[in-house]
C-alpha cells in the first residue's frame, strides 16, 4: 500500500490549496479514507473523512464550511480541498486508510502517506 499526497504550499489568509492523496497497492473503492494534520509541536488532528463509496463526509468543527473532502475512485484518489485558510490552518496534512472504528481516531488508521505543509501567512 502506497499513499502519496501532495498540492501543499504557502498561501495568505483566506487563499485556497486543494491536497490530492493517491492510493496504490489496495482496492480503493472499498476503504474510507480520512485527512489529518500536525502542527509544529502538537498530537496529529483529525479533519476530515470519507467512506468508500463517498456518500458519507465528516468534518472535525474547525473545518467545517470552509473544506471539503472528495474522493475519485476511478483515479484512486481522494482531495481536500481548502478555502478561507486561516493561520492556524497551518501543519503538515498527512491522508490515510481507515480500516475500521471512529474515523476521527488516528489509531483506527494503519496506512499514512508522507504528508504535505500547507503554510497560511496572516
Amino acid at each position: 500500500v502506497q499513499l502519496q499526497a501532495f498540492g501543499g504550499g504557502s498561501v495568505q489568509t483566506g487563499g485556497s490549496l486543494r491536497l490530492s492523496c493517491a492510493a496504490s497497492g489496495y482496492t480503493f473503492r472499498n476503504t474510507d479514507m480520512g485527512w489529518f494534520r500536525q502542527a509544529p509541536g502538537k498530537e496529529r488532528e483529525f479533519v476530515s473523512a470519507i467512506t468508500g463509496n463517498g456518500v458519507s463526509l465528516y468534518y472535525a468543527d474547525s473545518v467545517k464550511g470552509r473544506l471539503a473532502i472528495s474522493r475519485d475512485n476511478a483515479k484512486s484518489t481522494v482531495y481536500l480541498q481548502m478555502n478561507s485558510l486561516k493561520p492556524e490552518d497551518t501543519a503538515v496534512y498527512y491522508c490515510g486508510v481507515c480500516m475500521g472504528g471512529h474515523y476521527s481516531d488516528a489509531n483506527n488508521y494503519n496506512y499514512w502517506g508522507q504528508g504535505t505543509l500547507v503554510t497560511v501567512s496572516s
